[in-house]
């Protein structure tokens, strides 16, 4: 901890820095030394580098030749943080330290209190090289990083929160480190944080964090086609939360329902919503034209629907739902032991007219499936001469295929979409998405960096693979109307 006293003696700072060099000069020194002994095989290494980083937060801790001080200030205290250091290992480390520290040896520093907190920590890496963080200390730490410059802790905290997006928290923290990547220009980890939330939003709807869903996000959410739920009412439901808590301007609200997309909920839903629904009654309005037209989707065949209206749009573009008529969840245990099979059903697609109608599908899921141009080859000219082919060259393979074909296929192409849930934190959540169209019956690359021979694997819930497979139709415009 730093201490209340004054800077030091010129003597004693010219000693510090002149310590500090020389420890680091011996470790340059060090790794010369093993890079000149790399090729002899009677070389061995002599680590003391733990000795090294313990002697160096010792200099931390007890001020033992420090040469400045750091006076961090908070608006809400009166009180300084002190802390005595080394100016020659904080410059190393950042060039904002260099620049105040040049011709100063006592800085004062005025912080935040969420930052301040942290302050100790941060100095304690420029020291030793890492630090100890948890959720709610990542944005206020990567504030420090970035105000002094501090690179590689910056790059190593946007790391850390891209990697426990899935952590479980009271409030939860992916909506806010999603705000912060904004604010602060990370592309990288705002588009994290964006994938994270559409694959796994229904666990999101039910949190404490979609209240802070700003409007900005919230209308990117509503524009993707890869959003995961189990309904789109129960987008309706939680948008219509979110309207009612947060009481936006007219504008705001009618942009947000009208991205709601009405033909995926069935007529009787949809009459239940206006009947009752005193969010749309309000901007009954705003979306009157889209009720509508939800409703001559349902009463008419989409291909007599699609001579009239445009339905190459994502109005009529079903999300990635969970419903049980849109897909089917696929377990499979102990996935590297041989071939699986499986036959689900979904319905036609979601117009109403279509109803009764029901498709069958197979899936086939190979774990060691080969390439052709892996598999073994027999030689005429050599009896019994075969390629070598080894089961680790094998790769997962999943190909989902229509068990009929039905004039019902007119006007209307299917994109199946295989999810792949992955324990992390302790949850179960959405970490790989695959989707392919009709004219493919297999998802390319499926699992292609997955180890399924491994019972650690982090694809493998209780060594077993989780799928959802998800069928969702498309409409094509087949024939103008003559105006």
């Amino acid at each position: 901890m730093g201490r209340l006293t004054g800077a030091r003696p010129v003597a004693a700072r010219h000693w510090g820095s002149t310590a500090t060099a020389f420890l680091l000069l011996l470790l340059t020194v060090q790794a010369a030394q093993r890079a000149e002994l790399g090729g002899d095989a009677t070389a061995a290494t002599i680590n003391h580098s733990l000795t090294l980083l313990q002697r160096l937060q010792e200099l931390l801790q007890n001020g033992n030749s420090s040469d400045s001080v750091l006076r961090v200030r908070t608006a809400a205290s009166d009180e300084a943080k002190v802390f005595h250091t080394h100016q020659l290992l904080l410059s190393l480390q950042s060039e904002v330290f260099e620049g105040l520290l040049r011709n100063q040896s006592v800085v004062t520093l005025h912080e935040p209190p969420e930052t301040a907190a942290l302050f100790e920590k941060f100095i304690r890496y420029l020291y030793c090289g890492g630090v100890s963080i948890l959720l709610h200390q990542a944005i206020p730490m990567h504030q420090l990083a970035s105000k002094y410059r501090v690179w590689g802790l910056q790059r190593g905290v946007a790391d850390y929160m891209k990697s426990h997006l899935a952590s479980e928290s009271s409030q939860g923290h992916v909506v806010g480190w999603y705000h912060y990547a904004v604010r602060v220009g990370d592309a990288a980890l705002q588009e994290s944080c964006l994938q994270f939330l559409a694959w796994n939003l229904s666990a999101v709807l039910g949190s404490a964090e979609w209240a802070s869903v700003s409007v900005e996000l919230l209308l990117l959410l509503l524009e993707r086609s890869d959003l995961v739920l189990h309904s789109e009412l129960e987008l309706y439901t939680a948008v219509e939360s979110w309207l009612s808590r947060r009481r936006p301007e007219e504008a705001v609200a009618e942009r947000v329902l009208r991205a709601i997309r009405y033909p995926m909920i069935a007529p009787s839903q949809l009459f239940r919503l206006q009947a009752q629904s005193a969010v749309l009654a309000r901007h009954h309005g705003a979306v009157r034209d889209l009720l509508f037209q939800a409703f001559q989707f349902h009463a008419a065949s989409p291909l007599h629907f699609a001579k009239y209206f445009d339905v190459n749009c994502s109005m009529f573009l079903p999300r990635n739902y969970l419903a049980p008529s849109w897909g089917s969840q696929w377990v499979i245990n102990n996935p590297a032991r041989d071939d699986r099979s499986t036959s689900f059903q979904t319905q036609l697609g979601p117009s109403s007219h279509d109803a009764g109608k029901r498709l069958t599908w197979n899936a086939l899921f190979s774990p060691r499936w080969l390439p052709v141009s892996l598999r073994p080859v027999y030689s005429d000219s050599v009896p019994g001469a075969v390629q070598a082919a080894r089961i680790e060259d094998g790769r997962p393979r999943l190909v989902v295929t229509p068990a009929m074909s039905s004039p019902d296929f007119a006007g209307v192409s299917f994109q199946k979409t295989v999810l792949v849930g992955v324990r992390q934190q302790g949850r179960v959540l959405v970490k790989h998405v695959y989707s392919f169209h009709q004219s493919s019956d297999e998802a390319a690359d499926f699992l292609a960096h997955a180890d399924l021979q491994k019972r650690t694997s982090e694809y493998l819930i209780d060594n077993s693979l989780h799928l959802h497979i998800i069928v969702k139709p498309v409409y094509h415009s087949l024939i103008k109307a003559k105006k």
